[in-house]
This record gives C-alpha cells, structure tokens and sequence, in this order.
C-alpha cells in the first residue's frame, strides 16, 4: 500500500508541475491601423497600418517578458522631396506585460511597457529605399484586453502608443524623423 501511496503521490506531483509549465509561452500575431499624431519631418503623413509578431514568456502568474517583430507603414506627401512618399517603419520589440484577469470571465486586462529597436525607410514612388535612418531606441506603452474565446486562444484589442526618434540625411541635408504615433490592432494569441 505505502508503494502504490508513494506512486499515486508523485504521479500527482509530475502532473501538477506538469500543468503549471503549461501555457508558460505564447506567441501573437496582430494587424493594426497607426494614427500619426503630428507631421514625420517634411512628410504630411496619412494614416497608416502594419503588423507585429510576439513571443511572451511568464515569469510570473501575471507578468511576461515580451519580444517581437513588426512593420508599421505610413504614406505621406514630403514637401522637401516635392513628392509622395512611403514611411517604413521596422525593427523590433521588448518589454514586459501584465494580463490579469476580471474576476472569472474570460477577459482579462492587458498592459504593456517596453522599448523598440526600430529604423524608418524612406521610399519614393518607385519603390526604391531614398534614405534610411539606421536602427535606434524609442519606447511604447499599451493598453487593451485579453478575450479568451477557446482553449489557449485569445483575442487581444489592443490601443498603443509608440514614439521613436531618428535622423536622416537626403542629400546633405540631416533632418530628425519623429514618429509617434497611436495605434489600435486586434491580435489573436497562442498559449502554449
């Protein structure tokens, strides 16, 4: 009997631990429309869309540390260039995040802080790259919530603003690129 006690403990035991390493990651796509809120530069900027890629890892019940991918693009007439233009913005993603549940709904709140890695592209009508600013730091914060609508699947409405900072020099000239802007996407969230 103490043999099948013991067993019956430790199965229970590697089960438990089992279950708390689950759902430890997960991974999220989101598209998302980007509201400039001034002028980038010489560049009338227009509304804009892009989409990113996160990975999230939990280090605690509701805390995750995140990274990712994305690509923001705005067009724009440039009144220096004398032409339209496409703003490009890409790079990457980190920081942290807290999802903590309402109650025992499937909603849960959902707040970012962190810092992006990013670059602006210039292209011209053509398409081919008239400048680019090079990789620098800038910083976003966000807010929205987490829908859980199946197991380990999430729907993720999501209002962020996001600021970088850049120079750039078009023929001899050096100009600094401030991009901020605000951005509403809906994300869909893996848990694994």
């Amino acid at each position: 009997m103490k043999k099948f006690n013991f067993l019956f403990v430790a199965t229970m035991l590697l089960f438990s631990i089992g279950a708390e390493a689950q759902e430890k990651w997960s991974l999220e796509f989101r598209p998302g429309l980007n509201f400039p809120t001034g002028d980038v530069g010489n560049t009338d900027t227009k509304i804009g869309f892009g989409f990113e890629l996160t990975g999230a890892y939990k280090i605690m019940p509701h805390l995750a540390a995140y990274g990712g991918w994305g690509l923001n693009e705005f067009k724009g007439e440039d009144s220096f260039l004398l032409e339209d233009i496409t703003l490009k913005e890409m790079g990457y993603t980190f920081g942290f995040q807290i999802i903590k549940p309402i109650g025992t709904s499937a909603f849960s709140y959902l707040a970012r802080a962190g810092a992006v890695y990013n670059h602006i592209e210039i292209e011209n009508n053509s398409g081919s790259i008239a400048a680019d600013t090079g990789h620098g730091f800038g910083w976003q914060i966000a807010a929205g919530v987490d829908y859980e609508f199946a197991p380990n699947l999430a729907l993720r409405p999501m209002l962020r603003y996001r600021s970088l900072s850049r120079d750039i020099t078009i023929e001899n000239t050096s100009t600094e690129l401030k991009l901020n802007y605000i951005s509403f996407g809906i994300g869909l969230a893996w848990d694994f």
